[in-house]
């Protein structure tokens, strides 16, 4: 199962430079087969950009998750606090096999059932993920 999450581009950049390895959430899917990342590049891009793997999900405090990941976090410490500043608990995905595509993709191209982008994440629809397999060759 895949997932489209909404990620800022300075967060964006730094995936597809490979400074960032792990994407950070205060909440986590409900469902437990996510495989899959398609990210949703926020404005002023405003499109599909790219997808990755889930090597794993970490479910920690806020703290042991930044000990745990800042080396390849992406963001200042700083930042990362405030963002997770009233959470007792942070989740961190960790990316493996980021692939850009070739043509970024408006929300309803990559997903029929889309009209617009979700606010931090919503699941593909299984229809979706059976077309891409036929797109995979234009990405």
């Amino acid at each position: 199962m895949e997932v489209i999450l909404s990620i800022k581009s300075e967060f964006v950049e730094k995936i597809i430079s490979g400074e960032k390895k792990y994407e950070f959430r205060k909440k986590i899917f409900k469902r437990g087969d996510i495989s899959t990342v398609v990210i949703y590049e926020t404005k002023p891009v405003g499109k599909i950009i790219g997808e990755f793997k889930v090597e794993m999900i970490i479910e920690e405090s806020p703290l042991n998750l930044w000990e745990a990941t800042k080396d390849f976090a992406g963001i200042s410490k700083k930042k990362y606090l405030t963002y997770f500043q009233a959470a007792s608990k942070a989740y961190a995905l960790k990316i493996s096999e980021f692939k850009e595509y070739n043509t970024p993709l408006e929300i309803n191209e990559f997903d029929s059932t889309l009209s617009f982008a979700p606010q931090s994440f919503c699941y593909s629809s299984p229809e979706n993920q059976n077309q891409k397999k036929f797109k995979e060759g234009d990405h």
